[in-house]
């Protein structure tokens, strides 16, 4: 086998646990995945394991360093203490896993089944049965008594009472059931990783002579040389080398207007070139590419089950042992083999195991296709749970794309070199309130060339850097007057004027001194007070408003988005306190934020949403992320996590009252064993393609919907 480590992580000593996490190097079927991981599970030490078909990953916690140089022995046939990872840039097989059977077994079984003779149906009922023998046998031999093990042993009492029809209608039913797992399981992956892919198969280098030659992706390195033309999406991160274009960073800013890119200015994977070329050098491979995001991305959003999923994949296996038990005492009191038998063909555990991953994996793809990225079943039931609903204000409630339409220089200070120093510093910054000072500047025709020493972005307060060796700082107000001691007392009667207007302000000192300030208009969001009513009537009891700006601004913003509770001038730091005293309280917040400064505070919640148009770290953090530039999609995850729940528990009750029922029946013989197995089978497909349903059902928009409570 060729698999290369991906992650490990070793205890403090010998005798500790550690993990290991592998990675296949080239295509690799389910079935050989599965087949590994029982090999894996023989081996003394190895505590778990787990594989992931999806992407050819294998994870294995072991024991003891014997155990770890055993698996690492089966996993390559080299007994090796570490093995490297494919070369840089080298994507990681996404594979497609094998169909189970299809409709061909169903299609069998009603057109071609009845023709038969007696003898042939018998030989077909036992050989559609084996592959389910073999498999609870392979279970019961690890030392699992689990669904499959029960599956096994209802088709071996079927076989024994010589009801080879049962046989076939169980068999078809479970293939069947397999099927509909598969086929919404890929459905849904597919889905997540077309919302995440570059969509990107090959890139042009420019080799050392000149000329240009096309090679696939994954086959870049760091600093090689890669040519973008017009309408050509950009597809590393890099520097600028050469040439001059317009690039779009809508799908990463927000901001709809191209921004021009030349020589030494930086590009990121994803934006697109509007007009002009570019040679840009790579700075960002390997594990950092996308296509190697999107792996992990999908191993991460499988395996964050939620906790309702676990709950009900407990119950299934608790429910096993329970089958078996009942029916050996109705064996034991009525010595009826086809009574015991009946117990065994109805079961709790197959639906109960079944519709909740489906019910997830469908909403969650449901969520892909109207433009929410929901990173894991655990954070649909947070949507439905969360009854405090926090929002930052820039770049959330506002609109992404700032303005600045005052610059107003304090005494013995000049505006335009006010705005230059300012825009030398944000430039560095992805943030919009950075990029509108920057934008100001450009249009005024302000050279603002890097003669600063090097940048300090102060997390928590603002920027610092040094010029002429002269001391700079741009912030807020509170980083400006609190924390660097500035009296801003001569600017007093502009600041009363701008935030009257609703304005935010950013503010520059050098040496010590009050040297300007921006007026930065950044008009709310046309949805955000419909989105903040709606939220409110779909069961959110408190909505905050969190922000740097001075209260006066703070309050107009508040007021224009229907917000009657807001806190002004908090600082990053401050926006984490507020989530977790909030927390503390019991309840249970869901934190809405774009930039750097928020990813304290969105790690923080109990689910926490980034916007498309926010910085790289607030969506890496977000829990959820919306891939439109839009507040509505707010609304549509939380009518998505409201509704999965909902279904979820209507499917968890249909399951107890229907199987309760058939197994009844099946105890006093109201229903034959072959009719108690139909309709057994029936109601798990039955919960199942309910289950599927928030796929197969657009969801309405506030404006078609009266929210609900």
């Amino acid at each position: 086998m060729s698999f290369y480590i991906v992650h490990e992580l070793r205890g403090l000593n010998s005798t500790q646990d550690g993990r290991v996490r592998m990675r296949s190097l080239c295509a690799i079927t389910a079935a050989q995945l599965t087949e590994t991981l029982h090999l894996l599970q023989e081996i003394p030490g190895i505590s778990n394991a787990s594989v992931n078909p999806r992407v050819g990953s294998v994870l294995f916690f072991y024991e003891d360093i014997q155990a770890r140089s055993q698996a690492l022995h089966l996993l390559t046939g080299n007994r090796v203490d570490a093995l490297p990872a494919p070369q840089e840039g080298t994507a990681p097989p996404i594979l497609q896993e094998e169909m189970p059977g299809g409709l061909f077994p169903l299609l069998r079984f009603i057109f071609l089944r009845p023709f038969l003779p007696a003898l042939w149906r018998m030989v077909s009922s036992v050989l559609s049965a084996l592959p389910f023998l073999t498999k609870g046998l392979k279970a019961l031999l690890r030392g699992k008594l689990n669904v499959d093990v029960l599956d096994a042993a209802a088709i071996t009492a079927s076989l024994i009472m010589r009801d080879f029809r049962t046989v076939s209608m169980l068999t078809l039913l479970l293939g069947l059931g397999e099927t509909l797992e598969y086929w919404t399981r890929r459905r849904s992956l597919d889905s997540l990783t077309e919302s995440l892919s570059l969509n990107v198969d090959s890139v042009w280098l420019l080799a050392e002579d000149g000329s240009e030659i096309s090679v696939p992706l994954s086959q870049v390195r760091e600093n090689d040389l890669v040519v973008v033309r017009d309408g050509g999406s950009i597809p590393v991160d890099g520097v600028v080398e050469d040439g001059y274009a317009l690039v779009n960073q809508a799908s990463m800013t927000g901001e709809p207007l191209g921004v021009a890119r030349s020589r030494g200015g930086s590009v990121f994977a994803g934006t697109v070139v509007e007009e002009g070329q570019l040679v840009i050098r790579v700075s960002h491979v390997g594990d950092g590419t996308r296509l190697r995001q999107i792996a992990t991305f999908i191993e991460e959003s499988e395996a964050l089950k939620a906790s309702i999923q676990g709950k009900s994949e407990r119950l299934a296996d608790m429910a096993v042992p329970f089958t078996f038990a009942l029916a050996g005492i109705v064996w034991l009191l009525t010595r009826d083999f086809r009574r015991a038998a009946s117990v065994l063909l109805v079961d709790y555990s197959c639906a109960l195991k079944l519709a909740t991953p489906l019910a997830v994996l469908a909403s969650m793809r449901e969520g892909a296709r109207h433009g929410m990225v929901i990173k894991g079943g655990r954070y649909l039931e947070a949507l439905h749970e969360a009854d405090t609903l926090v929002f930052d204000k820039t770049g959330t409630l506002t609109n992404a794309s700032p303005r600045v339409v005052e610059v107003i220089a304090a005494p013995g200070f000049e505006r335009d070199e006010v705005l230059r120093i300012m825009a030398c510093l944000e430039e560095h910054f992805p943030h919009p309130v950075a990029r509108a000072v920057v934008r100001k500047a450009q249009e005024k025709g302000l050279q603002h060339e890097e003669e600063h020493a090097q940048v300090e972005y102060v997390v928590a307060h603002g920027v610092a850097s040094s010029l002429y060796g002269k001391k700079l700082r741009v912030g807020s107000r509170h980083y400006i007057e609190h924390d660097e001691g500035v009296d801003i007392s001569p600017l007093e009667e502009a600041i009363c004027t701008q935030s009257a207007l609703g304005r935010s302000l950013l503010y520059l000192a050098e040496e010590g001194r009050i040297a300007g300030m921006v007026a930065i208009d950044d008009p709310i969001r046309p949805e955000a007070a419909e989105v903040v009513a709606a939220m409110r009537g779909l069961g959110f009891k408190r909505v905050l408003m969190l922000t740097g700006d001075d209260e006066r601004t703070a309050r107009v913003v508040a007021c224009s988005a229907g917000i009657d509770e807001f806190r002004a001038q908090v600082l990053p730091a401050d926006k984490a306190r507020i989530v977790q005293e909030l927390s503390s309280e019991g309840c249970k917040v869901l934190m809405v934020g774009d930039g750097i400064n928020d990813a304290p505070a969105l790690s923080a919640s109990h689910v926490g949403v980034a916007m498309i148009d926010g910085t790289d770290l607030a969506r890496e953090v977000a829990n959820v992320l919306l891939t439109k530039p839009d507040l509505n999609g707010l609304v549509c995850a939380r009518q998505l996590g409201r509704r999965t729940l909902r279904r979820i528990h209507f499917n968890f009750a249909a399951t107890l009252t229907l199987n309760s029922i058939f197994l009844l029946g099946g105890l006093f013989m109201l229903l034959p064993p072959g009719l108690s197995a139909l309709l057994h089978n029936l109601s798990t497909l039955g919960v199942s393609l309910n289950a599927m349903r928030p796929h197969l059902k657009a969801l309405k928009t506030p404006r078609q919907e009266q929210p609900a409570c």
